[in-house]
């Protein structure tokens, strides 16, 4: 890869990890070189894809920089292009996921009228296959304590300074679903995240993303990183996990006798999570949960 600009370092560099999303990173791309800001890099590290990712990285001839090859996940994949990014300030967008018009001219202004912020996120929205939107993502403003208990950031509206990663390091590549998450917690704990209340991006949802394919595992692998990177789990994610495992067993609350039955499943896995993650049920816990249950009952009389 060669420097942009004959050695002048560009403002932005983007990074797109990328593996089979042939069906959607042509739109990725299309969605940053459109930008009206135009003093970016753009890196793509893919994965090896063996779907036509390769044709398409190819069609856009030297507008992009692209590697091809093995690794070990998207979070390597992202590490590889911090390490190699030259700009001043980094977004990541993954391959299916879209930047908004002028989002990187809205990005460059605020950086540029607030020099001592160094890292920012914006607001987004879920978008569906065809790019319609499906609902605002919901975002907040900052708060670090609310941070651990709601992930109110969404990923590809996140733009840093490239310093952050000579102080806060990389993602962490034993997380396969979290580490975005992972990494705004790192970070949290010592700066302070700038909220900008404009949409910048659109996040895709679909059945096959991770997230929404495999919502039992997401949510247990954040319960495992709350544990061992911050030594606490905040009730509301043991909550969290209850309910998603309810609904990957069919269960539902259309009508009192099926709440009921979810009601039940619901306390059976908090007690649980309580009891192996924290080794204790803390009498919050206790009253949360019986107050599920009384409710329940009310509601099927």
């Amino acid at each position: 890869m060669t420097q942009k600009n004959g050695g002048v370092r560009p403002f932005f560099s983007i990074i797109t990890p990328s593996y089979n999303q042939d069906k959607y990173i042509g739109k990725t791309i299309r969605s940053v070189l459109s930008q009206s800001c135009a003093d970016f890099e753009y890196l793509v590290f893919d994965g090896g894809s063996n779907d036509e990712t390769i044709p398409v990285l190819k069609s856009f001839n030297d507008s992009i920089r692209w590697i091809s090859e093995p690794d070990r996940g998207q979070a390597h994949a992202v590490n590889k292009g911090l390490a190699a990014a030259q700009g001043e300030i980094i977004g990541w967008l993954n391959s299916d996921d879209i930047y908004y018009p002028n989002t990187l001219k809205t990005v460059h202004d605020f950086f540029e009228s607030h020099p001592e912020a160094e890292i920012l996120y914006g607001m987004a929205d879920h978008i569906d296959q065809n790019d319609a939107i499906i609902e605002p993502y919901y975002t907040e403003e900052w708060n670090y304590d609310r941070l651990k208990e709601i992930c109110f950031i969404c990923q590809p509206a996140v733009f840093f300074r490239r310093s952050i990663t000579h102080t806060s390091g990389f993602l962490d590549e034993e997380l396969r679903y979290c580490m975005d998450y992972e990494y705004w917690l790192r970070i949290g704990r010592k700066r302070q995240f700038y909220y900008l209340p404009q949409k910048l991006a659109g996040s895709r949802l679909y059945e096959e993303t991770k997230t929404l394919g495999s919502a039992v595992a997401v949510h247990e692998e954040i319960l495992r990183m709350f544990k061992q990177k911050l030594g606490h789990i905040p009730d509301r994610w043991i909550y969290n996990h209850a309910h998603v495992v309810a609904r990957a067993l069919g269960l539902n609350r259309d009508i009192p006798e099926e709440n009921l039955r979810f009601v039940k499943k619901i306390i059976a896995v908090s007690i649980m999570d309580f009891l192996r993650l924290k080794h204790y049920i803390p009498l919050s816990g206790i009253g949360t949960v019986l107050n599920w249950y009384f409710k329940a009952i009310t509601d099927k009389r």
